[in-house]
Formats: C-alpha cells, structure tokens, sequence
C-alpha cells in the first residue's frame, strides 16, 4: 500500500511541525514555499512546555537546546521604575521535562528545515499556490504546476491564500491597533554600555516584561546567551497599506522616553530597528473543506501576548499528523475506519475550543500590560504583587489569567499528541458500533 501524501502549503513554523511528524509516522510528504529560499527572517521566539513536550516526543528537543536558554521565570515590572510586580514561571519538575524555552526564529526553523531534510520531506521552493481542487485534493502553482495529495495542509501563515480558496471571498488581516519595534543586541554590545543594572539583567535566563501605559516591552536571551531579543509595543501609527518598515531610532526612544532607566539604557545600543504592525484575524467558521485543512495563523491568528502563536502551529501539526497517522495504520491493517475528511474534522474539534480561549486570553493580556496610570492600575498592581499561584476552590478564579494556575496548566501541561490518539481512538470506537448497528 502507498502511503497517504500529505501536501502541505508554507514552510512555517507550523508547516514544518506538521511535515516533519507526518513523516515521522510514515506519511510520504511534500512542502510548497512560495519563497526562493528559506531565508532567516524574525527575531525572538519562545517555546512554552506545551510545545517543547512535542519536541521531546519526536526527539528534536535536545537539538533546540542547543540553540536555546531555558527561561527560569518570566517578571512583569512597572514600567517607570523597573519594579517587580510578579515573577511567574513553570516550576523545576516542568522545566526539567518540557522546559520553556527562548530562542532565535532563524535557530528554531534551522532545526526544523535540517529534520526535514533528514527525514525525506520534500520542500519545493519558489512554489506559489494560486489555486485548488477541493474535489480531486489538488493545488495549482503559479507557474502551472499541478501537484496532487491524498490531504492538503494550509500552513500559509496569516496573509493565507488557501483560507481565502477555502472561504470562497478575500480573507484579509485586520489592524489590532498596535505595531512593534523589534530587534537583537550582542552580548558584546550590551556589556559595552558598562552598566551595572544591564549587566546584571543579561546574566538571568529570564523573559523581562515592561508593562506601562498603552505599551509594554519584551527582553530576552537568545543563542545561548550571546544574543538578545528585544520587542517594544506601541499604539500604531503606520498607515493601512504599509506592513513593516525600519524604523526611526529616535522616535523610538522618544516613545519610551521616562520608562526604567534599565530599558532605555538599553535603547542605546539598538543599531537598527523594524517597526511591524501587528495584524489579526478573526477565527474562521470552519478550518476544513473536504480533505482540505488550515492550520496555525492560516485558521486561528491571535494578538502575540501569550507566547502560544507558535505553539498553537506545532500543536495543531501535530494533532494532524498523528489523526492522518492513525488513518493510514488503520487502512493498511484493512480495519473500518471514519472517512479522512473526518479525521480533519476530529483535529479542528480538538483545537477549536483551545485556541479561541487563547485568542481571548492574548486579549486579555492586552489589557493587563497596556492599563494607563490610576485606580486600575493601581489595582492590577496589588493584585499582581500577592498572587500566591496556589489551587483555588473549585468555581473560584484569579482575576488576571497571567496569575490563574488553573488557566496556566490547561494552557502549559497540554499533551496534544496523547489527546489525538485518545481522540481517533473514540472515533474508531464510534465507527465500529455504527456499522454493528
């Protein structure tokens, strides 16, 4: 028996999830980039346990480590003076299995492009999908290629062409209000600045986070400590048309002018900055058509204040692979077994739910980080200041999702690849009795 051919659009990070897990359970796979090569784009990323369980399922989590820093915490401090309002972070026992961890995007999508190669995925570049076939399970490319699978994966990221051929009508990102500066520093460049509060900062595998009126600030390790990610939030101001442009370091500083002297000393060592508006949309009625599927911010982008975008893409891969994994074992073992399209249907079921309530969470976040000065604010603080991160009677809940343990552990301590076999299995169950009947 041939083995399923998964087609999967984007070479993303959930893309590349999806493609090296299929493999990894016999899937014959095929990568379309529209890209001429996969060049390093991006800064900083994080990968929270949930996703680093996946990693240390499939046996690539020792090789981003080595690429890494593991975070001990992450701190929300004020912004005008620097003072900790609330360390918050996973636990040794969590960090020592699944760590959390922070790394270079280049780093992260390296790991994944040689796993891929070693695996035998095939990754076809300068491939541009224009159109598909939900009927016959194929893609058409811009320079007339036809290629044809058994599914068809869209993990085209969030300008996604294959939502907008799933939908029927244009499907275009929406302004969230707010845009970033983003970029990295030397080690060698911050100790430059000879001071003892940025010294002392660089030395803690933390994730730093400035939280102020209508803006908050991201510091970070990457590269094992030799380098450092730092985004900094603002209300936007760029016109509709324009996505991403360098920026102006002297608008920059002058935005985060009275911020912790520990921050804008730092701002002085920015060689150059990319300012990136930051885009959403809204979670789609359905992620699949036929044997069709969306994946990652192709179905369910959300506003990046939880650290969960990736994660959700390496989640949602996974979950894929594994369903499409269980239907081919099923099918070489002539067994009955649902349709594939049912298979799809069962991973949108498994993370539909999930990912709404993270995309309500990462609003939520919003508010908490860009609270302006006064009574709430004020609040907030003390709350954050006593959170205990303890077990709360059943019914009861924190006030912030930031402090919620119970919230946070839904979030952190997901097995995605248990849930997906859990799930076929009680699709299998279900199948077998029907046909009983």
């Amino acid at each position: 028996m041939q083995p399923l051919r998964a087609v999967i659009v984007g070479a993303g990070i959930g893309g590349l999830s999806c493609a090296i897990v299929s493999r990894r359970l016999g899937l014959d796979v095929v990568v379309l980039e529209k890209a001429e090569k996969l060049t390093p784009v991006g800064a900083g990323i994080q990968i929270p346990p949930n996703a680093s369980r996946i990693w240390a399922q499939y046996g690539l989590l020792e090789q981003l480590k080595e690429y890494s820093v593991i975070s001990k915490a992450t701190q929300l401090r004020r912004w005008e003076n620097g003072e900790l309002l609330c360390s918050r972070s996973v636990g040794e026992k969590l960090n020592a299995q699944w760590p959390w961890l922070v790394i270079h995007r280049a780093d992260y999508q390296k790991v994944l492009v040689v796993e891929c190669e070693r695996l035998g995925v095939e990754i076809r570049l300068r491939s541009e999908l224009c159109d598909v076939d939900f009927e016959k399970t194929t893609v058409t490319m811009k320079n007339g290629d036809v290629v044809s699978g058994d599914v068809i994966i869209g993990a085209d990221g969030l300008w996604s062409t294959l939502r907008t051929l799933t939908l029927g009508h244009l499907s275009q990102p929406q302004e969230t209000g707010d845009l970033a500066y983003r970029g990295t520093f030397s080690l060698e460049a911050l100790q430059a600045l000879n001071d003892s509060a940025v010294n002392e900062l660089c030395q803690k595998s933390i994730v730093t986070m400035w939280i102020g009126p209508e803006s908050h600030s991201v510091f970070y390790p990457v590269r094992c400590g030799k380098e450092f990610n730092l985004v900094m939030t603002r209300p936007d101001n760029l016109p509709a048309s324009i996505k991403t442009i360098e920026g102006d370091l002297k608008e920059m500083k002058a935005v985060f002018e009275g911020w912790d002297p520990v921050l804008t000393k730092i701002l002085t060592a920015f060689p150059s900055v990319l300012k990136w508006k930051m885009l959403h949309h809204n979670e789609l009625p359905s992620w699949t058509k036929n044997n069709v599927a969306l994946l990652g911010d192709a179905c369910h982008p959300s506003l990046p204040y939880q650290a969960q975008g990736a994660a959700m893409a390496v989640e949602d891969g996974a979950i894929i692979a594994n369903l499409l994994g269980q239907y081919q074992s099923a099918m070489s073992q002539l067994q009955p077994h649902p349709l594939l399209s049912e298979a799809l249907k069962a991973y949108e079921a498994l993370q539909k739910n999930r990912t709404t309530t993270l995309s309500l969470g990462s609003i939520a976040n919003q508010h908490l980080y860009h609270l302006s000065d006064g009574p709430e604010q004020e609040n907030r603080d003390r709350i954050l200041k006593q959170a205990e991160f303890k077990e709360l009677p059943e019914g009861a809940s924190e006030p912030f999702i930031w402090i919620d343990l119970r919230y946070q552990r839904a979030v952190l301590v997901r097995d995605a690849v248990s849930d997906a076999k859990a799930k076929w299995d009680a699709m299998m169950e279900s199948h077998v009795n029907s046909l009983r009947k």
